[in-house]
C-alpha cells in the first residue's frame, strides 16, 4: 500500500511501533510495584538518552555548535545508542537534510503533511524520493571522519542491544534486587518509548504550535511544554533561524538543561569553540522578521 506523495508503507515499522507503545501503557501498570530506585534509575537514563540525542547527535555532530574532545564523544556516542534513534551518521544526515529543506518534500518530517506524519507517520513510510535525491547533494564527510561516529555505525546494533536494553534492564535487578520484568518495562521499554516521543514532538508540536518571535516566515516556534520535555529543544523558533548556535535556544532563556551539560563540559575541559548568535544579530533579526511576541 502506499501513503500520501506514493510513498510505500513499512508494515515492520508500524507493528514494531505499535508493539512498543502497547508495551509502553503496560509497563505504567507496574510503576506502583517497582522499586522507588528502578523509577529514579529509569528516569536518569532518559536523561542521559535525552543527551545522546540533543548534545550529541544534535547539537555536536547535525550542527558542528561546538567541539567536543574524545572522551565526551564517546560518552555521547554511548548516549545516543542507548537512545536507539538511528546510528549518528544517519541521525545527522536526515537533520541537515530536515534544515536545509524545511517544510518540503525533501524534508523527511514535513510538518506540513501534518502533526501525524511529522510525529510517527515519516516512519511508517518510505523515505519521499525528494529526501534522497536532495540529501545526496549534502556533504556529510566531516560525520564520517569522526571514529567515534565510525566505530558507533559499524557496531551499531550491538551497541544498542547493550545500550538500550541490557544495561537499564541489568543494573536494577544487580544492585538492588528488582525483577528482570520490571527493571526492562520501566527502564528499557517505558523509558525508551517516553524518550522517541519528547523527541518527535520537536518535529511535531514545536512545527506548529507556539509563537514565532524571530522569524514568522517559517513553521518552527518556541514550545514550552516540549523544551520541558526535550530537555532545552523546544526553542524551535529560534533553533531554525539560528541553526549554528550551541545552545538552540537564546542564552540566558529559561530553561536549557542541554546548555547547563554542555557548558558544564566546558568546564571541565571537554569542550570547545561553543558557537553562538550575537545579541545584536538576535535584535535585529526579531525586528527584521519576528512575529513580535518577545
Amino acid at each position: 500500500g502506499t501513503a500520501g506523495g506514493g510513498q510505500a508503507i513499512v508494515w515492520r515499522n508500524v507493528v514494531l511501533m505499535g508493539l512498543l507503545h502497547l508495551g509502553a501503557v503496560y509497563a505504567l501498570s507496574l510503576v506502583p510495584r517497582a522499586h522507588i530506585l528502578t523509577l529514579l534509575w529509569a528516569y536518569f537514563c532518559f536523561l542521559m538518552t535525552a543527551l545522546g540525542v540533543t548534545a550529541g547527535a544534535h547539537r555536536l555532530w547535525s550542527h558542528r555548535s561546538y567541539k567536543a574532545k574524545l572522551p565526551l564523544r564517546i560518552f555521547l556516542a554511548a548516549a545516543n545508542s542507548m537512545a536507539f534513534q538511528n546510528d549518528i551518521y544517519e541521525w545527522s544526515r536526515d537533520h541537515r537534510v530536515h534544515h536545509k529543506y524545511s517544510e518540503t518534500d525533501a524534508d523527511p518530517h514535513n510538518a506540513r503533511r501534518g502533526f501525524f506524519f511529522s510525529h510517527i507517520g515519516w516512519l511508517f513510510v518510505r523515505k519521499h524520493r525528494d529526501v534522497i535525491e536532495k540529501g545526496r547533494k549534502l556533504d556529510f564527510t566531516d560525520l564520517l571522519d569522526d571514529p567515534v561516529v565510525r566505530f558507533q555505525r559499524k557496531y551499531y546494533k550491538s551497541s544498542v542491544v547493550l545500550m538500550c536494553f541490557v544495561i537499564p534492564t541489568f543494573v536494577p535487578w544487580y544492585l538492588w534486587g528488582e525483577s528482570l520484568w520490571n527493571a526492562y518495562f520501566l527502564a528499557s521499554i517505558l523509558r525508551y518509548t517516553i524518550s522517541l516521543n519528547v523527541t518527535w514532538l520537536v518535529n511535531s508540536a514545536a512545527h506548529m504550535y507556539g509563537n514565532r518571535p524571530y522569524d514568522k516566515n517559517i513553521n518552527p516556534r518556541q514550545n514550552t511544554l516540549v523544551t520541558l520535555g526535550a530537555i532545552g529543544e523546544g526553542f524551535h523558533n529560534y533553533h531554525h533561524t539560528f541553526p549554528f548556535d550551541y545552545s538552540a535556544s537564546e542564552l540566558g532563556l529559561k530553561f536549557n538543561p542541554t546548555t547547563w551539560f554542555i557548558d558544564f563540559m566546558f568546564w571541565l575541559g571537554l569542550v570547545t569553540d561553543r558557537k553562538q548568535a550575537p545579541k545584536e544579530m538576535i535584535q535585529a533579526r526579531k525586528e527584521r522578521t519576528g512575529d513580535g511576541s518577545a
